[in-house]
């Protein structure tokens, strides 16, 4: 067999090459086109609804004149309303007065909310109770009108002086954590009950100030602010009206 024979017999055994598929064109530009036309629409309706909306409420400028007046109105009715409430916050405050009978019924919890309750009634407006887990000894804060720190710790004996009375371990914790970690300018411990003669002690030592149950029955059932029935209680830290 000659050359140009297999030459051709070759030629004609080939494959023919495998057609190449072709892509449509117009078909991610048409769903592009599609998204731009449906969102210019969307546009177009907003753009009308709201133009509807204002040439509807030009023509009826009474109405929004009747809306802004009942929000004036509304926003007085509130603002008086308010005023009205610290005002008689303000009254209940100073008319406030505990018997001890009423403070050994209370539970520890309410009994930090009355002493705390007490510090706002002698002026101090930042009074907050804190106390709870992790309270590091101290249950009220508060900052007097002189700006001195006050830093608490409430003992409530449910049995008032026939409960256990409060001693020098109490104070140690309260002395450990007033100044160092509270920052407390004046550190006090408050109970209903008793206190032992060796805690006295150690609070004189220490500057701290204990409010056992004779001084608190005077300061709950009376008008006078807990820094005038203390002894040896800091100078004011800054100059006020009560100076």
């Amino acid at each position: 067999m000659s050359p140009r024979t297999r030459k051709g017999r070759a030629a004609t055994t080939r494959r023919p090459a495998a057609r190449r598929r072709t892509r449509i064109p117009g078909r991610g530009r048409q769903r592009a086109d599609d998204r731009l036309l449906g969102l210019l629409v969307v546009a177009a309706f907003a753009v009308a609804l709201v133009v509807t909306v204002v040439n509807w409420l030009l023509a009826h400028w009474w109405i929004l004149a009747v809306v802004g007046a009942l929000a004036v109105l509304a926003g007085c009715g509130r603002l008086h309303h308010r005023r009205q409430e610290a005002r008689w916050e303000a009254v209940r405050a100073q008319s406030l007065r505990y018997g001890l009978s009423q403070l050994d019924a209370l539970h520890h919890a309410r009994f930090e909310d009355a002493v705390r309750d007490l510090m706002r009634r002698d002026g101090c407006q930042d009074a907050t109770r804190v106390g709870g887990g992790g309270d590091l000894g101290a249950d009220v804060k508060a900052t007097d009108p002189y700006g001195r720190r006050w830093v608490i710790q409430c003992k409530h004996r449910r049995n008032g002086l026939a409960g256990s009375a409060v001693g020098t371990p109490d104070l140690q914790v309260l002395n450990g954590t007033a100044r160092q970690v509270h920052g407390a300018d004046v550190a006090v411990i408050v109970t209903n009950g008793r206190v032992t003669a060796p805690a006295v002690t150690f609070a004189k030592q220490q500057r701290l100030h204990v409010v056992d149950r004779h001084t608190l029955g005077v300061w709950a059932s009376g008008s006078r602010p807990l820094w005038e029935l203390l002894r040896a209680v800091p100078p004011p830290r800054k100059p006020t009206a009560l100076s």
